[in-house]
């Protein structure tokens, strides 16, 4: 019997990071088993763009072997996540005449809709950027909200929609599928990495509440905001951990090393001002969740979401974060952590999610559906590849 494996591939700024994991029935149950990792220093790389793309190929395969030696299986296919500062989420309502006689919606009338949807967006907001997601918010029937997840079959008139639009910029994307392809990987299609996170850092009851799940990697924040299961907003921050840590070098006068193992409480023979350490970790935290506030006033959640904020990525192992998170958004804090379910795995640090949760999507059709991702590599990648592979030898 042929076994159901998926590989996930996430290339961060500081690490690339691989994830092979295998979908089997045990006591009449399907259960994930994480076959194997891999996991390698991110070189070529800057603010989540590439300026670099053969180094950023030596470290995907670097990564994709030490995983294929964990895990016992040959990596030729993967799902791969794109974040980075060129990601971003943007809304976009249209509306359409029912075109049947009986007024019966049906799938050509929702599509229609959707694509009307996306002309609309403004060309300065989706120049140079590809959309890689199209999320339906909300539809209503003659001026009547739906309350069903979709208007399939139901009778009206005029049919509107609100949709999100998760893109990210072209260019990036085109080196990214290169880099992947030059390191003999096959994309099986390409997902927004905070998304793809989500999926094994929240619950179904936390994401129908409302929250916000907030990624803050090396050198950039990415947030995504859901509600009633969906996420409605997405957005990147250039600011990072790493910012931390210089301003902790520059402050104490101390090298860099030893800048990041204070940053993460770690043990240190450097003497410094615990109130100094304190007001330089601050005064950074402060514009971080400056930025996450100020974005959240603009979509109208601020204090808004129940189940809070919940905090992942490498930034996430500062000591304090999580009450200066409570107290800067007065929201309910937590860091995540990896919510595993019927799901069997040694991996449990939630940096791991954005990888894991790949995997996961490439094993449910449900959640597929649910976020309107409906193969974005046929009008992305699988066009870009084939442009690359003429110039191959």
């Amino acid at each position: 019997m042929m076994r159901n494996i998926t590989v996930g591939i996430d290339i961060g700024t500081y690490q690339v990071k691989v994830v092979v994991a295998e979908l089997v029935r045990e006591n009449n149950k399907n259960v994930t088993k994480i076959l194997g990792t891999g996991l390698t220093e991110s070189k070529g790389l800057r603010h989540g763009y590439i300026i670099n793309s053969a180094d950023v190929t030596q470290s995907i395969q670097t990564a994709v072997r030490q995983a294929e030696k964990t895990s016992g299986v040959k990596i030729n296919k993967a799902y791969v996540a794109v974040g980075g500062i060129g990601l971003s989420g943007i809304t976009s309502s249209s509306s359409t005449m029912i075109g049947r006689a009986d007024l019966q919606i049906t799938d050509l009338d929702i599509e229609k809709l959707n694509e009307i949807c996306e002309e609309n967006i403004s060309p300065n907001l989706i120049q140079n950027h590809r959309i890689l997601h199209s999320i339906p918010l909300s539809y209503k029937i003659d001026g009547k909200p739906v309350l069903a997840k979709t208007p399939l079959d139901m009778k009206g008139t005029k049919l509107e929609v609100k949709m999100l639009f998760i893109t990210c910029l072209e260019a990036h994307l085109n080196d990214l599928l290169e880099a992947i392809d030059q390191a003999g990987i096959e994309v099986i299609d390409v997902m927004a990495s905070p998304i793809a996170a989500s999926f094994v850092t929240l619950t179904k009851a936390q994401k129908i509440a409302g929250c916000v799940l907030a990624n803050i990697g090396a050198e950039t924040i990415t947030i995504v905001i859901f509600e009633n299961n969906i996420p409605i907003s997405l957005e990147v921050f250039p600011i990072g951990s790493t910012d931390i840590t210089n301003d902790i070098a520059l402050g104490l006068k101390i090298p860099l090393e030893e800048a990041e193992n204070i940053k993460i409480g770690g043990l240190t023979s450097t003497t410094y001002s615990k109130k100094k350490l304190d007001e330089i970790v601050t005064a950074r935290l402060t514009d971080m969740f400056e930025l996450i506030e100020n974005h959240l006033k603009k979509v109208g959640r601020n204090g808004l979401l129940p189940a809070g904020i919940f905090i992942t990525g490498g930034g996430g192992g500062i000591g304090t974060i999580e009450d200066f998170a409570k107290a800067a958004l007065k929201l309910p804090s937590r860091i995540a952590s990896m919510t595993l379910g019927e799901q069997k795995s040694s991996v449990k640090d939630s940096t791991w999610a954005v990888a894991y949760g790949l995997c996961m999507l490439g094993f449910s059709k449900e959640e597929k559906r649910n976020l309107g991702i409906k193969n974005s590599m046929s009008r992305t990648g699988a066009k870009l590849l084939n442009f690359f592979k003429q110039f191959l030898p």
